[in-house]
């Protein structure tokens, strides 16, 4: 008990982080269900998607401004308000519009779950015990995916409607709030990290504008081929939500090992190698059907655990000045670029589907070739950042870190 106590704040951390994974693999597995019910087109799908992802980064940036200011605990309270109306309204809303605005309402609560627990973690642990528990805060994202994952296939195999499955989100929100009540927050480690003009200044360098064209690849490359994959892989005679779990399940396992492969081969090295695994793992999910999907799920599961993570990190750690707000803004770029390419995606699978039943496929068959020459195109995304990834190594090794 005088553990938790010690460490409330980390707990609390993430039980947040759940509640935002929750929204995202419960969303996920319902899909098919919201589009079936309310006559949602792939592209509508897209949009009510990209909500999820638009608010984040709103809510990121708003939070990294005034994180200094009025402090972790006050945004906190916002994300507990923002998520349990977005759940509520979420459940109750029967129609596009109304899931467009309780979408972005989660949205909003998950990026201030990020704007403050973030550079909480990085203010209050030192050195590798920071990288450490990154990670392991940053586990309960794909560990929380597997728990909604696990839920929603339990609950829509026994025909448990998707309004009750919304429900489960509220259990880790309602404890998060439990657990942040009455604590204080630590204070930043520097002084210019304290200031929004040191920040500012600190972002206004080389590195930290290519590390932004990094994560909106990294965010785009974990979070596009997740949430579309179990209505492309469900033609494939794989189990979707089995595969959303196996790929979360083993991210969940890589990032609590995260702090000791960080220690060995550093943030580069870690990205790197991730964007090559990522390559792989994508380019299966387009290529390959039925049990292979599971291997393509594994290559991937590796290549995408520590992009988010590290890329916080190396901000974090390689450009401490940008404070808070780089932090957020680093992971706002993600989460924007994500929004704008999910209609985008949605887009493609349309069109794809067009060309397939153009030469003839119909029925299963379809919508596999259609979903899959969509993964193909995405491929791009993790292949380039190789070619990044592999500038960032030798720009480290040639300059002192940025402070």
């Amino acid at each position: 008990m005088e553990n938790i106590q010690k460490n409330a704040l980390f707990y609390g951390s993430c039980f947040a982080l759940i509640t935002t994974a929750l929204s995202f693999s419960i969303r996920a597995g319902i899909l098919a269900q919201l589009g079936t019910d309310l006559s949602l087109t792939a592209e509508e799908l897209g949009f009510i998607n990209s909500m999820w992802f638009l608010g984040f980064p709103i809510s990121m940036v708003i939070g990294g401004l005034i994180y200094n200011t009025v402090g972790g605990k006050i945004i906190m309270q916002f994300a507990f308000v923002a998520h349990a109306a977005g759940i509520i309204l979420t459940v109750f809303a029967g129609s596009y519009t109304g899931l467009l605005i309780s979408t972005l309402l989660i949205g909003l609560g998950n990026g201030c779950t990020e704007a403050a627990c973030n550079p909480m973690i990085a203010d209050k642990y030192q050195g590798s015990m920071m990288s450490k528990m990154m990670n392991r805060f940053h586990m309960w994202f794909p560990g929380g995916i597997v728990i909604g994952a696990l839920i929603s296939k339990f609950m829509t195999d026994a025909e448990i409607g998707w309004e009750t499955q919304i429900w489960v989100i509220m259990i880790p929100t309602l404890i998060y709030a439990y657990l942040f009540f009455g604590q204080e927050w630590p204070k930043a480690k520097t002084e210019e990290g304290a200031s929004i003009s040191g920040n500012f200044k600190a972002m206004l360098t080389p590195m930290f504008v290519f590390m932004m064209a990094c994560m909106a690849l990294t965010a785009i490359t974990e979070f596009g081929p997740q949430q579309w994959v179990g209505m492309i892989l469900s033609k494939s005679g794989a189990e979707p939500m089995i595969i959303l779990a196996l790929t979360a399940g083993l991210m969940a396992v890589a990032r609590y090992f995260g702090g000791d492969v960080v220690k060995k081969f550093d943030q580069t090295g870690v990205l790197l190698g991730s964007a090559v695994l990522a390559t792989i793992g994508v380019f299966l999910f387009s290529t390959q059907t039925g049990s292979m999907s599971y291997v393509a799920a594994v290559f991937f599961a590796l290549g995408v655990a520590y992009f988010w993570p590290n890329m916080i990190g190396f901000i974090a750690d390689k450009i401490p000045k940008s404070g808070a707000l780089g932090m957020s803004i680093i992971g706002a770029v993600g989460m924007f670029s994500t929004s704008i390419f999910q209609p985008i995606i949605g887009g493609w699978i349309d069109s794809d589907r067009d060309v397939a039943e153009a030469s003839g496929l119909a029925g299963n068959e379809l919508e596999l070739a259609a979903g899959q020459a969509t993964l193909a195109t995405m491929v791009t995304f993790p292949a380039i950042l190789i070619v990044l990834f592999v500038i960032l190594l030798l720009w480290v090794k040639k300059t002192k870190p940025v402070s």
